[in-house]
């Protein structure tokens, strides 16, 4: 089948003149995660093999989530998620897994300085939680454990706590 297109219109039916003319289409976009990787993994099995005896009923879960960003230059910055699992059976550590799975992230020109703080905090882990989620399940897995499935984190929610509290800290040292 041959496809009919008038000059003034792409194959999508759009009119070319309303397409932005770039050499580079990520020069257009606001945000542009580059590359993710591994950064730091340690998973730890202390009290093995006796924890397995003990596990009859599921471990007490403990996790703690920070975001890290680094500047390093140009509008180019690392965004570094650092997750601390800690599960525990009768006042014993069954394991700890430590990971900080990171993320280089490109801003676009146009997005203005004190929006690209929300994008690194915010966006940036969203893109990164489902892979570091899965580098966590698949390590407490090989590590003889049920594989950890954590819930899903609410970043923005994060990023306004983090906030309140940066104001909190400004309003006591100022008192």
């Amino acid at each position: 089948m041959a496809d009919n297109v008038d000059a003034g219109q792409s194959s999508n039916g759009a009119d070319e003149q309303d397409q932005p003319a770039s050499a580079d289409p990520q020069a257009d976009a606001r945000l542009v995660l580059n590359t993710q990787y591994i950064k730091d993994l340690s998973f730890e099995n202390p009290n093995a093999p006796m924890v397995y005896a003990e596990l009859h009923k599921g471990p007490d879960i403990d996790v703690n989530l920070d975001v890290q960003v680094r500047h390093l230059r140009d509008r180019l910055y690392e965004a570094v998620l650092t997750m601390r699992v800690k599960a525990s059976v009768k006042d014993r550590v069954a394991f700890l897994v430590e990971l900080d799975f990171a993320g280089l992230a490109t801003v676009g020109p146009q997005v203005p300085e004190p929006e690209i703080e929300r994008l690194m905090l915010v966006e940036v882990p969203r893109f990164l939680f489902p892979f570091a989620r899965a580098v966590i399940s698949n390590v407490t897995r090989d590590g003889g454990f049920p594989p950890l499935l954590i819930n899903p984190i609410d970043f923005e929610e994060l990023y306004r706590n983090r906030q309140q509290g940066a104001v909190a800290r400004a309003q006591a040292d100022s008192a």
